[in-house]
């Protein structure tokens, strides 16, 4: 399975200004054209007993973005092919079948995480006997056991680069960070990995700490996140509010937290675990799902002010009811108790949710297709597994999946296609004009009798040095302002060469 890796905001700025492209366009810009409609529904059972599916994960590349992977109760994960329509007679039963790609046992005991690594090659899964499980998606065989936790596994979180690192963590109150390349064969032929470094207590007070049998579920950690600056992690627990982070180099201690709540408020308010984190795909929001009914929303790089906006509508009365916010960070998403998913849009905190309503039990995990922002999948204890599309998209008979999409390309005379398209073979420029309109549309362009007006034609050298040129600018700009750099997310995100590469941590030193 090949896979695309995902542009950042900074790069197609950059790519704009120097090739000429536009931005790819969102699928949607208002709350008011949040209109979803299901487009298919999948009962999960075995061997006809029903089981409340834990989590879901789409796809990451945009090859296998309708493939979508469901883990239960019972210790199964399934695969599922969400683009496969099915008669609207059809039970939940019918359908299930249909669209599963595979399924098989991938442990003895619940599965309360998976996600997708290495291109959607290979699937990590969490669960309640207390391993992680690394898995050949095509072969269904497990390549690697994560041993080391002593209480069920709840999270996981790839390394956002290298697939090799996971931080997991579990309802021991601990967090582990592990290299999927070491380990050692076992005697029946397994590979048994055990972990660089573990953080016990991770979420427990100094008064909590000398406590010797303290209740597991107040240490739990429910929701661990790899940040994008690729060295630190965030992590939440069901004791309180607080989000902690971490650096990976130096694990004695937090190097900084956030939490909604003031050091006015009373103890009692303080009690409101976190459910689930998820970040955006540059990296530079945080939301945390909290178990007051709130969905808190954090910047990064403005940790110390506190969440910048709180959502409200939804019901979270389990740690089972998950958030995640959407790649392009313009939506969050999240289930609820009371049988129905929330959409809110991100600029405006204070709008109602849409609602989303067709499960007659508690949504519990939510997911967001990161190649087909307008598609999203939702879970319930009612034993189903919900796809959700745009309206104006998946509902009408016209609809384009995001491989046939590509990017509007302005004329430049005399420059490659694959100066543009990076990955693509160099085409003639009938080809490049067919490939991005349509037939009927290339048609009336060769038949147009209308004037076109050109751009400036320079030769390939003049074309060459005046893009060197520019590059320069963009570079000198960087080196000039380096005060600007440090305010600017891409200085933790994605700094210029000139500068020393800045990890969150070195931000809250600078700040202070």
């Amino acid at each position: 399975m090949d896979g695309d890796k995902p542009r950042s905001f900074f790069q197609d700025i950059r790519s704009r200004e120097l090739n000429g492209f536009r931005v790819r366009k969102r699928p949607y810009s208002g709350i008011d054209s949040l209109e979803f409609c299901e487009v298919g529904a999948v009962a999960i059972q075995h061997d006809s007993n029903y089981t409340p599916p834990l989590a879901i994960s789409f796809c990451k590349t945009s090859k296998n973005y309708r493939i979508l992977a469901v883990s239960d109760e019972d210790g199964y994960v399934s695969l599922f092919d969400t683009r496969r329509r099915h008669p609207s007679f059809a039970s939940y039963q019918e359908k299930a079948e249909k669209a599963r790609l595979y399924e098989w046992v991938a442990h003895d005991n619940a599965v309360f995480d998976v996600c997708w690594i290495k291109d959607d090659t290979h699937i990590l899964t969490a669960s309640g006997d207390q391993s992680i499980k690394v898995w050949d998606a095509q072969e269904k065989k497990c390549t690697g056991v994560l041993m080391g936790h002593t209480g069920s596994v709840k999270s996981l979180c790839p390394h956002p680069s290298n697939h090799d690192l996971v931080v997991s963590g579990s309802r021991d109150g601990s967090f582990a960070i592990w290299d999927l390349r070491g380990g050692s064969r076992t005697r029946r032929g397994d590979m048994w990995i055990p972990s660089t470094a573990v953080v016990k207590g991770a979420h427990l007070s100094p008064q909590r700490k000398r406590v010797k049998h303290a209740k597991t579920a107040s240490m739990s950690i429910t929701s661990v996140l790899y940040l994008k600056d690729e060295v630190s992690i965030a992590t939440a627990g069901a004791v309180d509010s607080v989000i902690k982070f971490w650096d990976t180099r130096n694990l004695k201690g937090s190097i900084t937290q956030a939490s909604p709540l003031s050091s006015s408020v009373t103890k009692e308010q303080r009690l409101h675990g976190i459910s689930s984190l998820s970040q955006d795909s540059n990296g530079v929001f945080i939301s945390a799902s909290c178990m007051d009914n709130r969905i808190y929303l954090y910047n990064v790089l403005n940790l110390e002010k506190g969440p910048i906006n709180s959502f409200s509508g939804c019901s979270i009365e389990s740690f089972y009811v998950k958030s995640t916010i959407s790649p392009d960070a313009a939506h969050i998403l999240s289930g609820s108790s009371d049988g129905s998913a929330c959409i809110w849009q991100v600029n405006k905190p204070l709008a109602d949710p849409v609602l989303l309503k067709s499960h007659e039990g508690e949504v519990t995990a939510v997911d967001w297709c990161s190649s087909d922002l307008g598609k999203i999948a939702t879970c319930s204890d009612d034993f189903t597994v919900r796809v959700w599309d745009m309206k104006s998209s998946s509902c009408s008979s016209s609809s384009r999946t995001p491989s046939s999409i590509r990017r509007r390309v302005m004329a430049i005379p005399n420059m490659e296609p694959r100066n543009i398209f990076m990955q693509e073979e160099p085409l003639s420029s009938t080809k490049v004009s067919s490939s991005l309109c349509p037939p009927e549309e290339v048609g009336e362009q060769n038949n147009s009798h209308n004037p076109i007006t050109m751009p400036k034609i320079c030769t390939p050298e003049s074309q060459k040095k005046q893009l060197f040129s520019m590059e320069l600018d963009l570079q000198e700009t960087y080196e000039k302002t380096p005060d600007a750099a440090l305010k600017s997310p891409a200085s933790v995100l994605n700094p210029p060469p000139s500068l020393k590469r800045k990890t969150i941590r070195d931000y809250f030193i600078a700040s202070s």
